[in-house]
């Protein structure tokens, strides 16, 4: 296997971070890479942050002035990344997660936070290496289908609340 580094900053202090999760959210990583067969040297970072920091980042950088629960900032484009000379890693971008908002959907949902901020950190890769769900139809449900294998996988399977609401389409 290639060497993945996954850099984790936790930048709030709402959310008591549990045992773990940063190893989950590694595991997570590691797995949407290898389903991928991205097969190269892989640097991300991760930062979780509170619902107030990432409604900055949501306004800023999609003009949308709300929380949301997880942004991605991919830096590569059509499969091209930049690379970090001192370890030769291809840099993959960011992924930021409220952890305010992954205790709120976990409750929602009914399941544990740490599937939440599993399940985020998977959707967020799969964007970090080019996939997409914004104009809907097939690009979402294939997107959706490889969030859910990655995710029994992991032993995380879903449930049926991942079901989108109609407003969401």
């Amino acid at each position: 296997m290639e060497k993945i580094r996954v850099i984790i900053e936790n930048k709030q202090k709402e959310v008591k971070i549990p045992t773990g999760l940063r190893m989950l959210v590694r595991r997570c990583c590691n797995a949407v890479l290898r389903m991928e067969k991205f097969g190269s040297p892989a640097e991300i970072s991760v930062t979780f942050v509170n619902n107030q920091q990432i409604q900055e980042l949501n306004k800023q950088y999609r003009n949308k002035d709300v929380p949301t629960d997880v942004l991605s900032f991919p830096m590569g484009e059509n499969g091209v990344y930049d690379i970090n000379h001192s370890t030769g890693a291809k840099i993959l971008g960011d992924i930021v997660i409220s952890m305010e908002k992954a205790v709120e959907q976990a409750d929602r949902y009914g399941h544990s936070l740490e599937r939440e901020v599993g399940y985020l950190s998977v959707h967020s890769m799969l964007h970090l290496l080019g996939y997409d769900h914004e104009n809907g139809g097939i690009q979402r449900v294939h997107m959706r289908e490889k969030e859910e294998l990655v995710m029994t996988q992991l032993g995380l399977p879903g449930t049926s609340s991942y079901v989108l609401d109609e407003d969401e389409e």
